[in-house]
Order: C-alpha cells, then structure tokens, then sequence
C-alpha cells in the first residue's frame, strides 16, 4: 500500500515549497491566476515535448494546451470532431484524406495556420519517423505517403495502405500541428522546448527533470468543442514541476502550495480520505488503451506454453481484491485487455472472474502436484514464473504473487532497469512481462502485440501458439482495413475474446489516472487522451 507521510515530511517552510514549483509566495499572491501542478518525476531517458516524438504522459498534457490538432475526439462519445479543421472527407478506398481547413488561425509567433503549414508538419514528421522509426509518433503515422496542398485551406493527406486509425490519429497530440518555423529546427531543438503551436497556451519555457511554464496567448479563439472556453484561457500562467518523491508532491499539495497534485499511480484509500478532508475533488478517468496486462512466454520449453497453466493463472489472479485493496473500494474492476475509455471494448468480466478451484483443476491436469512447502512441482521441477519489472515492486506485484502462490506457484518478482527489461523481452528471457500505450484507439494494441509492428517482435512473438498468432494476426488486420465501424468492433471484440480465451494476455487493473484538484479549482475536464483543457479551468482568490 502507498502511504501517506505526515510532519516529518511535509516541507518546513513555504520558501522550500515555492523553490519546488518555481515561484515565491508573493509572485503566487501577485500572480492569483497562476494555476501550480504538481507532476510525477520527468522522463529521465526519453526527454521530449516535440508532439511527434513525445512519449511521457505528462509532457503530453502540457503539450495538449499549446500544440493543436486538425480535429479532436469527444471523450464520452470517442467521436472525432472538427478542430482545425472545419470539415473533412475519405475516399472510397480510404486511402485519401482531404480536410477542409479554418481560414482564422495563426500560430503564435504570427504564422498563418494553412494548408501549407500542415504538409511541412507531416511531411516533417514523416521524415523523421524514417530517421527514427522508434519516435513514438510513428505508429500514428503508419501508412501515410505524403500531403498535397489543394488550396491555402484545403490539404489531402494521402495513404499508401487503408489505416483505419488515421482519423482518430489526427485527433491526438501525437500529430499536433506546430508552426512551420518550428519544423527549421532540430528534433533535439524541439525536445527541450523549442516549438510553436496555434493553442490558447505558449511554452515559455521548459527544463527536463525540473519543470515547466505555460503562459496564456493574448487574442485566442478557436478551440474545439470539447472546451467550454471559447476565447482566451481565464489563467494567466500555469507553473508546472516534476516532483518524483510522493512525500514532497503530498505535502505542497497539503500546503496549498501546489493547486492540482497529479502522480503517475492512482491514489491509496488513505491518501483519497485525507486529501477529501481538506476539500479536494479526486478527478478520475482511465487511461485509453490496454489496460494494465501482464503478456507470457508461450515458447517452446517455457512454462506457460502449456494452455493450462496460462488459463490457471487467468482464473487464479483475484481482480476484485487486487483492486479493492491495492487501491480503494470504489477502484473499478479490470473487465477487459482494454480499458473501458478506448474504443470497441467489450466486456470480458465473466471470463476474467476470480476461480481458484478451477485453477487448481487445470493444475492437476498439466501434471503440477502441489507438495509439503504448498508448491507445485512436476519432475522434481517447481511451477516457477520470472516476472521482470521496471524500476521497484509494487504492492499489487507482491498482491498477485501472494495470489499465485495459493495456487501453488511461485513468481518471481525481478526488479530491472528499463535496458534489462527491453533485453530480457528481446531475447526471451522472462516468463511473465507488462507494458502499455495510452491511445484512444484500439489500434495501439497493434503496436505491443503483433509481431509485424511491434516494439518488441519478440514479445509479441511469444504471446501465442502459431495459430493463435495466424489468428491474432488476421483480426489485427481486420481491424486496421474496416471502413465501417460495425466491422471495426467486430473485429476488435473478437481479438479481445482471442486474447482471453488463449490467455495470451492476463488483464490485472484497470489504468486509471487520477488527479486530486484544490477548491480554489473550478472546470477540471478530462480529454478523450486522459488529458487536461486547462483554458477552462478557473481559480478563486488565493
């Protein structure tokens, strides 16, 4: 369980706390629209806030307020509605994009927002997904060929193969249009901050593992309409830092020194009543995407190529319990390799239902007896599974150990760097891995999990038995060729059956993003990427 640290750790003296975030007490009263964010620490190995190459989640909520896209999606709805673009039409063939554009934007150091400023964005990030195919944005871009100016206001991105999540692609931060002038400097340029969007945000200034701020565009006025601001943002500025000690972020939350306090894991119960006693609203959504699922090792000679062992740990793993008490009673249960935000989820509850007795048979049927230390062995062997895990163990890895070991297995808990952990899954040395993307689209899956564009081919590789994997495949195709959303759920939903069925996928908690917000905030609002429209947000007198 994550605790919560009382005196001894709040900060002493308000001039530490302001030294944290970046402004003294006096700037805060002199400044009183001045919003504070109080992040989880920075991403020390992949430093970027250039919206193609970015990765961490929380350089993409800084960079959803200044960067802008041609259209965006409804957070209920997943719908993909107008943006900067008014309007837009797809070929038969779903090969030809052509959007009409807004003829009243400009980026902020005064370029004209147009058709030719949205070839130079994708012909640049083009580009440089060649140059570096491992740039996050590149599985966004997949299939695009190039762009073609029609007029100033009307442009056609053009595909080279049917990419069904192109559309909502265009919706994410990931392709965010910045203004030509950014596209002349360098990708490093760009990473530590050098770039220029049309949004109702400008990026003053940007320093990795420190913070960050934001500073409202004078004359703005056209946002989406999943903001209900339709003009400039109500705050003047907002200061952002990268705080990794949960000690530190709690106690300037604590304060009143940080206005919304928003860490990477959702809070523990104990944290949830504390922040309620001092009149925070805990603001949720979960992360679209996979949810957080552990993948096997089904290759030959590996444990977990026997398809009852890996249905025993499915029917062994107590979500209910993991979620209850890892985190809270209200934390909703995992119901699918999906979280419930992305788009064609289906529910998988009646199968994912905790069923120790029925691990137990499928056990006894692989031939695993369970001897006088409670575990089980077959051949003088014991049932044995390495589980490689970035940076430290949490409270729900040792949960789902302890589960298992009922069971009669044992799982080993193996703390690596994140190089290990990626040469581990490269060669195939683990018996249980984890990894995840944050996309509002089913699509993502595609990424982690088939072998043909994967990170990690070999991960992907070794979720599944060769027909399972020929399986895998066509559904991942089915999915990525639809033009119609009909056959698009149709697919995903039997991919997602395929996944459970087969356990090549064990779902353990549902992502949710959590951010706990002081009353002084008012129109906190999630996007449909699990983000923040901070031209919203308003904040009484300090």
């Amino acid at each position: 369980m994550k605790k919560t640290y009382f005196a001894i750790h709040l900060l002493a003296s308000c001039a530490l706390a302001a030294a944290l975030i970046g402004c003294s007490p006096s700037d805060q009263q002199a400044t009183s629209k001045t919003l504070s964010i109080a992040f989880f620490g920075d991403n020390t190995t992949l430093v970027s806030v250039d919206p193609f190459q970015v990765y961490w989640l929380e350089h993409r909520v800084l960079l959803r307020n200044v960067a802008e896209s041609l259209t965006d999606q409804d957070p209920h709805s997943g719908e993909i509605i107008p943006w900067l673009a008014k309007s837009w039409t797809i070929s038969d063939d779903a090969l030809t994009y052509t959007f009409q554009l807004r003829d009243d934007i400009t980026f902020s150091n005064g370029e004209r927002f147009d058709a030719k400023a949205v070839k130079t964005a994708f012909d640049s990030n083009k580009a440089l997904a060649s140059e570096l195919p491992a740039t996050f944005g590149a599985t966004y871009l997949a299939g695009f060929d190039h762009a073609e100016v029609v007029d100033d206001f009307t442009v056609k991105l053009v595909l080279s193969r049917p990419n069904a999540g192109f559309l909502q692609a265009t919706s994410t931060t990931n392709l965010a249009i910045l203004a030509p002038a950014s596209y002349a400097l360098t990708p490093k340029e760009r990473s530590l901050g050098k770039i220029i969007g049309s949004g109702p945000f400008v990026l003053e200034h940007y320093t990795p593992e420190v913070g960050a701020r934001l500073v409202k565009r004078s004359g703005y006025a056209w946002p989406s309409a999943n903001v209900s601001n339709r003009g400039e943002a109500h705050l003047d500025a907002v200061e952002i830092s990268y705080i990794p000690e949960e000690s530190v972020r709690n106690g300037l939350f604590l304060q009143g020194e940080a206005d919304i306090l928003w860490p990477r894991n959702p809070f523990s119960e104990v944290d949830l009543k504390l922040f309620q006693s001092k009149g925070a609203t805990i603001q949720s959504r979960a992360l679209p995407g996979p949810s957080l699922n552990l993948f096997p090792n089904t290759r030959s000679g590996r444990v977990l190529e026997d398809k009852r062992v890996r249905l025993a740990l499915q029917k062994g793993i107590d979500r209910k319990t993991y979620a209850s008490t890892v985190y809270n009673a209200e934390f909703p249960v995992v119901r699918s390799v999906y979280d419930v935000t992305t788009p064609f989820f289906k529910d998988q509850s009646a199968k994912l239902a905790y069923d120790p007795q029925g691990a137990e048979r499928l056990l006894d049927e692989a031939g695993w007896s369970k001897g006088a230390d409670g575990y089980r062995s077959k051949d003088g062997k014991r049932l044995s599974l390495s589980y490689n895990i970035q940076g430290a163990e949490t409270a729900g890895d040792v949960l789902v150990q302890d589960q298992l070991r009922k069971l009669g297995i044992e799982l080993k808990l193996a703390v690596v760097t994140r190089a290990e952990w990626v040469t581990a899954n490269a060669q195939g040395n683990y018996d249980l891995t984890s990894t995840y993307m944050t996309r509002a689209d089913p699509i993502i899956l595609q990424t982690i999990l088939d072998p043909r564009t994967a990170n990690s081919s070999t991960l992907a590789t070794n979720l599944y038995e060769p027909p399972t994997l020929e399986r895998a495949k066509a559904l991942f195709d089915a999915g990525i060729t639809a033009t119609q959303a009909e056959q698009r759920a149709e697919a995903y939903g039997q991919l997602q059956d395929l996944l459970v069925d087969e356990a090549s996928a064990f779902p353990i908690y549902e992502r949710v993003w959590q951010a706990a917000t002081a009353p002084r905030v008012k129109n906190f609002r999630w996007t449909a990427e699990g983000f923040a429209l901070l031209s919203d947000i308003e904040v009484d007198e300090p």
